[in-house]
């Protein structure tokens, strides 16, 4: 393994590790400890993020269960750099949003897309009234009446410096704390992003004794299983993963899972990872990937670790070993080994050997690859396929068929989506 391949791959392990999570935990309590403060909950709101009014109507119940301080910020729209595509950014939070709302019971169906007038208004009413008991009650009813069209604010004059000033401060906040996106709770060392992350720091609190220990879950998870059922004959699944993604790896074998559960057929359409697309991540938005990742596999009980990283060239030859054991209808099992062996094992794949062991265990013959093929091509007609949905990450999904239009989303977090479309694709027809 490359010197450089095997830091990067050390610094995984380190910071996927139960210790690494543990020690930032601690860390944060004694520094709390430290400044003599009582333990509190934060929370980062985002008026005109969909994801920041899906949050806020929990928020209320939510501090009616904690028996420790919420404190709640109003911030500003997350920065370009860690937008990701930000042509993209906003039409997909939208439309993700609105499809997964009623599954964490509460409401999304936006009529209008707010404007920046209406956002510096809406900013100014919160802020004035941010220090109210309230809160909560308050940027829902902001939130509804903006995503409906009927808020009535307007843009009071001067007030532009006062909204600017109050947001940088929450900027800078969540910031320090290390973070950049809306809706989203941090506690001591820990951040929990929108109502799909909410379940785990219920969770955390509840067993660090500051939440009603008897009431039930705000927001549990949605499971494949509660949905994955035999699908109709029609119906298509397109599985976009890449083999750099921690979260593709996470998820992968729930995927199978959901394909087995529901015999769909599968079209896997593999596309180059993102960083390799130039799409930009901060340390911040690595940082959190990687333990968001960990965190994830151990929710789910994923193998995660040891790693090997097979950026640049390696992935690359990795892509036209997929290429050729397609030819011999192996892609999903060459697919599911790779990932296996840098996400779980650390098999260094970065060599020729390794790669080879890959091959061996799917049945693909090495020597018979053609690492000049056309593989590149197949790659960009997947991408350009995933983008018609609004979507650059991964892994995503597109699901046709149905007699309805397609459906897509994006996330290890989303597959349990796909299995309530294809069940309701299947129920409809």
């Amino acid at each position: 393994m490359a010197l450089k391949t095997k830091i990067k791959s050390t610094m995984l392990g380190v910071f996927t590790s139960e210790g690494y999570n543990n020690w930032r935990k601690g860390k944060a309590r004694y520094l709390r400890m430290l400044r003599v403060e009582p333990p509190k909950v934060y929370y980062f709101h985002c008026v005109g993020d969909p994801y920041s009014h899906l949050a806020v109507q929990k928020l209320a119940a939510f501090q009616a269960q904690c028996s420790i301080a919420v404190e709640c910020h109003v911030a500003g729209s997350t920065e370009t750099v860690f937008q990701g595509d930000a042509t993209k950014f906003h039409t997909w939070a939208l439309q993700d949003a609105k499809s997964i709302a009623e599954y964490f019971g509460v409401q999304f169906a936006p009529t209008v897309d707010p404007s920046v007038a209406e956002v510096l208004a809406a900013n100014h009413d919160l802020i004035s009234r941010m220090d109210s008991e309230d809160f909560a009650v308050i940027a829902k009813e902001v939130g509804d009446s903006l995503w409906s069209g009927e808020y009535q604010g307007k843009p009071i004059e001067g007030s532009g410096s006062r909204v600017n000033a109050i947001l940088n401060r929450g900027d800078l906040l969540r910031k320090r704390l290390g973070h950049y996106l809306g809706g989203s709770f941090y506690f001591e060392g820990e951040w929990f992003w929108g109502v799909d992350r909410l379940h785990l720091l219920e969770q955390r609190l509840k067993d660090e004794g500051y939440y009603e220990e008897t009431s039930p879950l705000l927001c549990p998870m949605p499971r494949v299983e509660d949905f994955a059922t035999p699908v109709v004959d029609d119906l298509v699944l397109e599985y976009f993963p890449s083999l750099r993604s921690p979260y593709t790896a996470i998820g992968h074998k729930r995927v199978l899972d959901l394909i087995e559960r529901t015999g769909v057929k599968l079209r896997l359409r593999p596309v180059m990872p993102m960083m390799m697309r130039g799409i930009p991540a901060p340390f911040a938005k690595q940082q959190y990937i990687i333990t968001d990742s960990a965190r994830e596999a151990r929710f789910y009980g994923d193998a995660f670790g040891p790693f090997c990283d097979p950026f640049g060239e390696p992935v690359k030859r990795a892509f036209a070993v997929f290429h050729h054991a397609v030819s011999q209808d192996l892609g999903l099992e060459f697919v599911t080994e790779y990932l296996d062996a840098a996400w779980a094992e650390g098999l260094d794949i970065t060599t020729d050997a390794g790669l080879a062991e890959v091959c061996e265990r799917v049945g693909v013959r090495a020597a018979e690859v053609d690492f000049n093929s056309g593989w590149m091509a197949v790659l960009e007609d997947n991408l350009a396929a995933m983008a018609q949905g609004s979507l650059w990450g991964v892994p995503s999904f597109r699901v046709t068929g149905g007699g309805q239009p397609p459906f897509a989303c994006w996330g290890q977090d989303r597959i349990w989506r796909v299995a309530a479309e294809l069940k309701n694709r299947s129920e409809g027809s």
